[in-house]
């Protein structure tokens, strides 16, 4: 005879989290310690090289130069450097860096080169075609 349909009622699987929370992976850049650039005169201060003329060792992050350090070039004080992200970084994740042609391990900056100048190389091409007859 026909029965009535029965409701199925759903057992949570244990074996997956009721919430699944996403981590927030950081790309390469994001993990690099950040430059700082003086307002004044352009000088940027990479922590990866240190300053030579100021006896601070590389390795050494911009928080940790104590407060009476002044910029090399034209000696402003310390709070005049503003902070601009990651320098000599790739922008990527560290398992996609061997992808790409090795592409992936060029820096932001190293990246526009590559496409501008190519951009650039491709229109004086270009213009060169006028130059046959």
């Amino acid at each position: 005879m026909n029965e009535p349909a029965k409701k199925e009622q759903l057992v949570p699987d244990e074996s997956q989290p009721q919430e699944q929370t996403l981590s927030k992976e950081k790309t390469l850049a994001e993990q690099a310690p950040p430059s700082y650039e003086c307002r004044s005169c352009g000088y940027t201060y990479v922590p990866s090289k240190g300053d030579n003329q100021g006896n601070v060792a590389a390795g050494t992050l911009f928080t940790e130069l104590s407060n009476d350090w002044r910029c090399p070039v034209c000696g402003v004080r310390k709070t005049q450097f503003i902070n601009i992200g990651a320098q000599d970084a790739p922008s990527g994740f560290a398992e996609n860096l061997d992808y790409g042609l090795g592409i992936n391990r060029l820096t932001p900056s190293q990246k526009n080169i590559l496409i501008f100048g190519a951009l650039g190389l491709g229109f004086i091409f270009f213009l060169s075609l006028y130059g046959l007859n």
